[in-house]
């Protein structure tokens, strides 16, 4: 991996020093020679390992296992370090955007991180229960977490950064494709309150969903007494299910008809009450709940589950019930969280990128191509359905080079490298304006700001955009634009 610019120019020199870079993911490989200093001492200030169940829980937290620097060190002399600190990164997704961000210089393999010298602070999530997996048709092998357990990631990690006297980035490569993807919610509106604090930044990615076929936008006329849409089934698969969101005053009902013709009868608008109803020719069992969502918004969200799904051309009829703008959209859960090939006929790329990088006050980064300046393709697009701008901009997500889990190195394409390389990139700023005292009151807004106005920006395209927000991520010139 190049050595990003602001390492290079000598003034500058930035990488990471009295930083704290907070990785929520699927571990980290601790005994990575890239993540230890030159005396073999580990720069991993801190784990959290919410799936070790016979360890000593973090204060004030009642599941999982911290592992202090100091273990961690101890783990690192010990023949076996995995019986003196029992947490392993399984996937290699955690280790990996933890390279990115914060890994060691490794010469001879031309690598370097983007802040070499950060402190470290890795959660470790613990799958979903069981019966939420079984619940929302998450195929095994598939990683898939519970909200909760990501908010007290953040609020762990705060914590963290609180005792050490450390200003913190924290790291989100993480996403779902549900809810209304608007910019509130539980965990958005959490890390909304986070960004906000003195010293604290979150860097989250747009996922990987604008090619999916699994978003549809719908507009119903006036004159129109229903429109469909039409749902392509490949194969019988266990099931999968859809959301419908309608922006407040909004209210539609629904029907279904299955691919041999059989009918559902219009659900009738009942709020709160589940209504499950099956097919007798496919045996499929369809649940409709209809929801007044949120104090703040009163939007409308329509619940579908499918069980026992039979292939074929399944079609939701849309109703209004009270009509103003006719507008609604609709999503599948993410591609990786069904157990067969699911799409809308009549899709829509737009409006495709995962939460919480729809929130307002996270840094939300897509992914581009750097050997041609391209989009990636699957990067996921806005806005906001209120019409907000995100992404904020794009960063590199193709072909990016980084540790794997044997000690060795791979390249990784999606949206998770993208928002890495943005981490150690605000890390850099952070410790020029906060550690160096350049502009010790720099808020997560204004690094934000300072990105957004430094980003590469072409001839040839509009900006913002759905695609790359305000153009391509460039720290260096972030910083040129300070000596204006």
């Amino acid at each position: 991996m190049p050595r990003p610019l602001s390492q290079n120019q000598p003034v500058l020199a930035l990488k990471g020093e009295g930083v704290l870079v907070g990785i929520i993911d699927t571990g980290v490989d601790y005994t990575n020679p890239l993540f230890r200093y030159s005396d073999g001492s580990s720069r991993i200030l801190r784990i959290w390992d919410q799936t070790v169940q016979d360890g000593t829980p973090p204060e004030g937290i009642l599941y999982g296992a911290e592992y202090r620097k100091e273990e961690i060190d101890e783990a690192l002399q010990a023949e076996r370090p995995y019986d003196v600190v029992p947490s392993r990164d399984e996937n290699g997704h955690g280790t990996f955007v933890t390279g990115v961000v914060c890994g060691g210089e490794d010469i001879p393999n031309g690598f370097i991180g983007a802040v070499p010298n950060a402190g470290i602070a890795v959660v470790k999530l613990k799958e979903a229960k069981r019966y939420l997996r079984e619940f929302f048709f998450a195929p095994e092998g598939v990683p898939a977490y519970q909200e909760t357990d990501l908010m007290m990631a953040v609020s762990y990690l705060n914590d963290v950064a609180n005792v050490l006297n450390m200003p913190l980035v924290i790291c989100l490569a993480l996403g779902n494709s549900m809810g209304g993807h608007g910019t509130d919610g539980p965990l958005s509106n959490f890390l909304n309150y986070i960004s906000t604090r003195r010293r604290r930044s979150i860097v989250t990615a747009t996922g990987n969903e604008a090619n999916t076929r699994h978003h549809f936008q719908g507009a119903i006329r006036r004159e129109m007494e229903y429109e469909d849409v039409e749902i392509s089934v490949e194969q019988d698969m266990a099931g999968f299910f859809i959301e419908l969101w309608a922006g407040a005053p909004e209210l539609y009902t629904i029907s279904v008809i299955s691919p041999t013709g059989e009918r559902l009868p219009k659900v009738p608008l009942r709020s709160g009450v589940s209504q499950t109803f099956r097919f007798v020719f496919e045996g499929t069992t369809v649940s409709v709940d209809y929801r007044i969502e949120t104090k703040e918004t009163a939007n409308q969200l329509i619940y579908l589950r499918f069980s026992d799904v039979r292939k074929g051309l399944w079609i939701v009829r849309v109703y209004p019930e009270n009509l103003v703008s006719g507008n609604y959209n609709m999503w599948l859960p993410m591609q990786k969280l069904t157990d067969g090939n699911v799409i809308f006929l009549r899709s829509n790329p737009d409006t495709t990128l995962t939460a919480p990088g729809t929130a307002a006050q996270v840094i939300t980064v897509g992914g581009y191509q750097v050997s041609n300046n391209s989009m990636y393709a699957d990067s996921g697009r806005g806005y906001t359905v209120a019409g907000e701008i995100k992404p904020d901009f794009a960063a590199p997500a193709v072909n990016v080079y980084g540790p794997g889990l044997r000690q060795n190195y791979v390249t990784y394409t999606g949206t998770s490298a993208a928002a890495a390389v943005t981490a150690g990139a605000v890390a850099q700023i952070m410790q020029w304006a906060l550690v160096q005292q350049n502009d010790p009151v720099m808020s997560n807004a204004a690094i934000k700001n300072m990105l957004i106005r430094g980003a590469k920006r072409s001839d040839d395209r509009g900006y913002p955009n759905r695609e790359w927000g305000y153009g391509a991520l460039d720290v260096y010139q972030a910083f040129e634009y300070l000596r204006l």
